[in-house]
């Protein structure tokens, strides 16, 4: 089965959206104290939700609605982090780690989201034409 630009495109997206985490954790460990310690380590667990959405998406590929799970992900941490005033106090830390993985992982998000909605419309509209030409 051939993957797709699109495909390609936000699985990459959602790539530089761990990146951004793993930069953010390698940056200041301490803020994921919080969260569940993986490995005996504070671990991000953002990284788990991308690649779990990531998995989703992978095993709907069939389907030309399958991004919709990289587009959900990518919107609940920018746009849902951003409602939540989450995301703003780290675009503004003192620590420059934690800012760039912010800006990296909202990139990488930001192309899964488009690409993502673009890959479903574009496959929609695709299907369309086809039944009508039938």
């Amino acid at each position: 089965m051939k993957i797709s630009t699109t495909t390609k495109q936000v699985r990459t997206g959602l790539g530089i959206g761990i990146i951004g985490l793993l930069i953010q954790w390698i940056a200041d460990p301490s803020k994921f104290d919080g969260a569940n310690k993986t490995f005996g380590l504070p671990f991000p667990p953002g990284i788990l939700f991308v690649a779990g959405f990531g998995l989703l998406s992978f095993l709907t590929r069939r389907w030309r609605w399958h991004p919709i799970f990289a587009v959900l992900i990518a919107f609940w941490i920018v746009v849902g982090g951003a409602l939540a005033d989450k995301l703003q106090p780290n675009l503004t830390s003192s620590n420059v780690g934690t800012v760039l993985g912010n800006v990296v992982m909202v990139i990488g998000l930001a192309i899964t989201f488009c690409t993502g909605l673009y890959g479903m419309v574009g496959r929609r509209s695709t299907k369309v034409a086809q039944d009508c030409e039938n």
